[in-house]
């Protein structure tokens, strides 16, 4: 079953992580910077990582280093410990995607991410999944899902049919990539799992757009979208082939 992407992602420009600003006092993946992204009026786009005790959490990197004082992988912290960790910049504690959903409320459409959770885009994946879907259920807006890993997709499909679903892709250069195989770079390279996911869209490397494959796929039908654009200049090149964008760190236009 292919879930299309609903003509609302299309519409907005997407912010990458949220409408982060740390000098504003609004990390990545915050409730602050998706407060402010539902005042501006911008779709969103957030990452999921488990908790040791199964909970998806909104934060992007696998250790906590980069984004608050402490240290270590997220997935050895329980949700509730996670919940009690200040963000660098401001901004509060590690949120849930519950607590996101309870947030954005369908007020704007939420582009979900779910983190590599195998560490090589392999097949070790099921338990971020299942929460994910389990967190969905029921909710009313705008939503759908995508990861770099085709497993991780595949699982959503199996686990919620009819929720929006698609495939992160790029150029995947494997001197980016390690410890993922050059192997598995190069299948991956060719975007080979969009008809087997039954994706309806991907969200392709800005630098990449043009690659055939691209082109292919959008004359199939799939929505194009691309990340991460960061200027007007670049947004303007990058929608030549893209539907939209997601975007940071300047203001994006918005439809009149």
């Amino acid at each position: 079953m292919r879930a299309s992407l609903p003509e609302a992602f299309l519409r907005r420009p997407i912010a990458h992580r949220a409408l982060h600003d740390p000098v504003a006092g609004r990390p990545e993946n915050s409730l602050e910077a998706v407060r402010a992204a539902i005042e501006a009026g911008y779709g969103i786009e957030i990452d999921l990582q488990l908790s040791a005790d199964g909970v998806p959490m909104v934060f992007h990197d696998e250790h906590l280093d980069r984004l608050t004082a402490e240290t270590g992988p997220l997935s050895a912290r329980t949700a509730a410990d996670l919940g009690r960790i200040p963000l660098r910049h401001g901004g509060g504690t590690i949120p849930t995607l519950t607590e996101v959903l309870g947030l954005v409320a369908g007020q704007v459409p939420l582009l979900i991410e779910i983190k590599d959770q195998d560490g090589a885009l392999g097949p070790a994946v099921g338990a971020l999944e299942a929460a994910t879907a389990a967190a969905l259920e029921g909710y009313a807006g705008p939503a759908a899902v995508m990861s770099f890993n085709p497993h991780s997709v595949a699982e959503m499909a199996r686990l919620a049919p009819a929720l929006p679903r698609g495939l992160v892709t790029s150029s995947y250069d494997p001197a980016d990539w390690a410890p993922v195989p050059p192997e598995t770079c190069a299948q991956l390279r060719a975007i080979p799992d969009y008809e087997r996911v039954e994706a309806s869209f991907i969200s392709h490397e800005a630098a990449d757009l043009a690659r055939p494959r691209v082109a292919e796929l959008k004359a199939e039908g799939a929505a194009i979208l691309c990340w991460t654009i960061r200027s007007p200049r670049a947004e303007a090149e990058a929608r030549r082939i893209a539907a939209n964008v997601t975007f940071e760190h300047y203001p994006a236009a918005l439809p009149a």
